[in-house]
């Protein structure tokens, strides 16, 4: 992926060593790398996730200063160039449609964060927060995609980012406020045909509508690409990390599809460009 073709993005921020109480689930979404983190340590599909996070306060010197997020510039300008090129892509969306996009915040982190949604670990990998419409994203996480899942390459790398601007632009639509308010009358979350899995196959639906017409745009896809992307979503399927973590599938547990699904919703966003086919939640996915 030529990624350098793109712009730069003013909205990255890059944060200290923070803590914070509360994470909420009810206010906040787990992004797409806190399933994988969780289940590779073999708790989420049987102890309540929560319990990683809010571990403790700040990272703090021998001063009691918080400590500075240290971020390579050459990784800092490819979340950049990515995060632009998504503003780019719903920017003009939202133009079409006769709406508004506001451009999310991008913030880089290194272990421990402060959020709107309350305090977070890099445990809980990239995740979106509604409450400060900010995305949070320890770059760790990267070497974590490539190490443990195989899943290498540019490409998949800005699929995990443009998942969680897919949020953002749930938010934006808002798909979180129908949610939160299904999730209030009753309306199961988990499990293979819940809300959470929904909420999360349209994120991926929404990162391969980025795809298309970032490519259609810059022309900086290369060979294997696509390839990658593909294979980072399939190597996050619940199916797949519980059958790693456990030994078996648990689908009353799900929380963000199969890969087959994450696979799927990917190729329909990306295919047709179009993120009026990401309606996950009419129908069997």
């Amino acid at each position: 992926m030529d990624w350098q073709k793109g712009g730069s993005s003013s909205n990255i921020e890059v944060g200290s060593g923070g803590g914070g109480r509360g994470f909420g689930f009810g206010g906040g979404r787990m992004g797409i790398g806190g399933l994988i983190v969780l289940a590779l340590i073999g708790w989420i599909f049987f102890k309540n996730p929560l319990a990683l996070l809010d571990q403790g306060g700040a990272q703090l010197d021998d001063s009691g200063q918080s400590v500075p997020t240290q971020v390579d510039p050459q990784q800092k300008a490819f979340v950049s160039a990515i995060l632009h090129s998504t503003e780019q892509t719903w920017g003009a969306i939202f133009q079409a449609k006769g709406l508004s996009y506001v451009d999310p915040t991008l913030h880089l982190f290194s272990g421990e964060v402060a959020t709107a949604c309350g305090g977070a670990t890099a445990a809980v990998g990239p995740f979106y927060c509604p409450e400060d419409q900010k995305v949070y994203l320890d770059l760790g996480f990267f070497q974590l995609l490539q190490d443990r899942l195989h899943s290498s390459g540019d490409f998949a790398r800005a699929y995990v980012i443009a998942h969680e601007v897919g949020h953002h632009v749930q938010k934006l639509t808002g798909v979180f406020d129908q949610v939160a308010a299904a999730r209030r009358r009753g309306v199961p979350m988990d499990g293979a045909d819940g809300l959470s899995v929904r909420q999360e196959l349209q994120a991926d639906c929404y990162a391969g509508v980025w795809g298309n017409h970032s490519e259609q745009q810059l022309q900086w896809l290369e060979p294997g690409d696509i390839e990658s992307a593909l294979n980072a979503a399939s190597q996050i399927g619940d199916d797949t990390l519980q059958q790693q973590a456990q030994g078996r599938v648990r689908p009353d547990s799900f929380t963000h599809g199969t890969s087959a699904q994450r696979v799927h919703w990917f190729k329909v966003g990306f295919e047709g460009g179009d993120m009026a086919k990401c309606d996950t939640f009419a129908g069997a996915l």
